[in-house]
């Protein structure tokens, strides 16, 4: 008897460049009278809040914003959160952001639903949560995390530094609004390391353990999307077709990997965001060629799949120069969008690759990865990275 798959997605979604405009109407539907806005300094400070709030203005609907947030949010902010959304009074959240406000808008609400959880720290893993959270909408303002689509969330737990992964399915938002004109002041290098962050999902959701047909069909799509929309967009800014493509390509990645995990690429990611505050996109996009190179024997066969959805062809060429030829694709992509090539330009320090190696190897992710990994595995591959 095979093994029972599950599929969790959010009820409901809108795409395309405007489709902010149906917030309104869409609050109003559900009932809900006051929302509280979880987004951060920067996306106030360029207008992009003004986008959304302009709509809540004009229809009447009452809001409270929250903008501590940090770019690897914290249990201190997700608590400072919590009692904000008591004391607005709000009945839902609109998260405006990556993954960093939607993340948090979802510790903000799981949290204020299931408060014997309110020390955040036991949301780690799967947390056994018994009510669904406080209704999230999302609005995604970078294409890389998906987190309006999945089930994860990522809070970093200064006091014993280290990026918890939570996995809960209470936490999924209600409503998704993937509007692509909310990306378009995202500097060249934040798409390029949010959108090399999209590709690692696919890559990883695509041959990790857990990965199954329906989950293939995603991760595939999504990777012949990114190949084909991220150079365009980390090139010209503006173009709205590109953007629009990152933003349902990073969509379709995350409904796939929320759902059957990811592995060592994140495992080895995480610590550096927690050690060393390195944006996640580009801690993923630097260690992703290495650690294909690592799993190449355990996935020869997918890795030619990833070589044609890059758009290189591989009919002509034997099982091993096509799998060498996906890990070259990727490794092509991250310097033609202008992501560094290694650690020590990211300020790590060599004599912390051992305790990386350490978090690495205990994260939730690193579980999933398609080949066996051994902590020495490890530190080698950091070694190689530094």
């Amino acid at each position: 008897m095979s093994a029972i798959k599950r599929i969790i997605l959010n009820e409901m979604s809108y795409y395309g460049a405007g489709s902010r405009s149906v917030l309104a109407d869409e609050i109003k539907k559900r009932g809900l009278k006051k929302v509280f806005i979880v987004t951060d300094k920067d996306l106030l400070k360029f207008g992009v809040v003004e986008k959304v709030t302009s709509i809540l203005d004009a229809a009447k609907i009452e809001y409270t914003i929250f903008s501590n947030v940090k770019q690897n949010p914290t249990v201190a902010q997700v608590k400072e959160g919590v009692v904000a959304f008591s004391e607005s009074g709000a009945d839902a959240i609109v998260a405006i952001g990556g993954g960093s406000p939607i993340d948090t808008a979802k510790g903000i609400g799981i949290i204020s639903n299931n408060p014997e959880f309110a020390d955040v720290v036991s949301l780690e893993g799967v947390a056994d949560t018994k009510n669904k959270s406080v209704p999230i909408i999302a609005l995604p303002t970078t294409a890389g995390t998906a987190a309006e689509v999945t089930i994860n969330y990522v809070i970093t737990d200064e006091e014993n530094v280290k990026k918890m992964v939570c996995v809960d399915p209470n936490v999924i938002p209600v409503l998704s609004i993937v509007d692509a004109e909310l990306m378009l002041s995202l500097p060249p290098s934040l798409t390029a390391a949010t959108g090399m962050d999209a590709l690692t999902h696919a890559i990883e959701g695509y041959i990790t353990k857990g990965a199954w047909e329906m989950s293939d069909m995603f991760e595939l799509k999504a990777i012949e999307m990114i190949a084909k929309h991220l150079p365009v967009v980390v090139k010209n800014p503006s173009d709205v077709v590109a953007r629009d493509g990152m933003a349902v390509a990073q969509y379709i990645a995350g409904m796939g990997f929320s759902n059957v995990g990811l592995g060592l690429v994140h495992g080895m990611a995480h610590p550096l965001g927690a050690y060393y505050d390195i944006p996640h996109g580009v801690a993923n996009a630097l260690l992703l060629p290495i650690v294909m190179e690592y799993n190449t024997e355990s996935s020869i066969a997918k890795y030619v799949d990833i070589a044609r959805a890059m758009g290189i062809k591989v009919d002509h060429l034997s099982l091993s120069d096509a799998a060498q030829a996906a890990v070259d694709a990727v490794k092509n992509l991250a310097i033609e969008v202008g992501i560094p090539e290694k650690l020590q330009l990211l300020n790590v320090k060599e004599e912390d690759l051992e305790r990386l190696s350490q978090s690495a190897f205990e994260d939730v992710c690193t579980p999933g990865n398609p080949r066996e990994v051994k902590l020495g595995d490890i530190l080698e591959l950091y070694k190689k990275a530094f």
